[in-house]
């Protein structure tokens, strides 16, 4: 039996063989975690979305490029990361951010937690983008240190380092909104 990396090179190999289906299970495995992703980095569906999609065709135009040593996921959420680094390089400073999460429960409830996660939102948004960066990999992924240092090129002290100046930095900023 393969494990996933082992099966994401075959799907890459018959990819580049000219299997034009082989490329399709790769997008169901990682289309979600890496929206999810975006979603975070972005905090914009939409942007999300483009920002996903992007990344796959990308990826699929460049897919000789991958180096089968290393995990598909870390490749793809490098590419990833370079387009949402590229719409939030061209977002004018004061975009919105958007309160479009509904919670189950009577309306007050749904209000207070769009409120709560729209603040989660706004004080992940206040990171700095290293930091929002391995919080998400960590936290919403659940990836190991050494598959985040993997992805993000940076060495495992370095990840750690992030991961817990941000912990601390958000737990000042949830802290003034009362939310720790």
């Amino acid at each position: 039996m393969l494990n996933t990396s082992d099966e994401d090179v075959v799907l890459v190999q018959r990819s580049l063989a000219g299997d034009s289906s082989a490329f399709e299970p790769l997008v169901e495995r990682y289309q979600r975690p890496l929206y999810n992703l975006a979603t975070r980095l972005l905090g914009n569906r939409d942007e999300a979305l483009d920002s996903t999609q992007n990344a796959f065709v990308k990826a699929f135009e460049n897919l000789a490029s991958f180096d089968q040593r290393q995990k598909f996921f870390s490749w793809i959420y490098q590419i990833l990361r370079n387009e949402c680094l590229n719409v939030l390089r061209g977002r004018r400073p004061s975009a919105p951010l958007p309160l479009d999460r509904i919670a189950a429960g009577t309306p007050a409830d749904a209000l207070e937690e769009g409120q709560r996660a729209a603040q989660v939102q706004a004080a992940l948004l206040d990171l700095s983008e290293e930091q929002r960066e391995v919080v998400l990999l960590r936290h919403f992924t659940e990836l190991s240190y050494e598959e985040i240092a993997a992805s993000t090129g940076v060495p495992v002290k370095t990840v750690k380092s992030r991961l817990y100046s941000a912990r601390q930095r958000l737990a000042v900023l949830l802290a003034d909104k009362n939310l720790v």
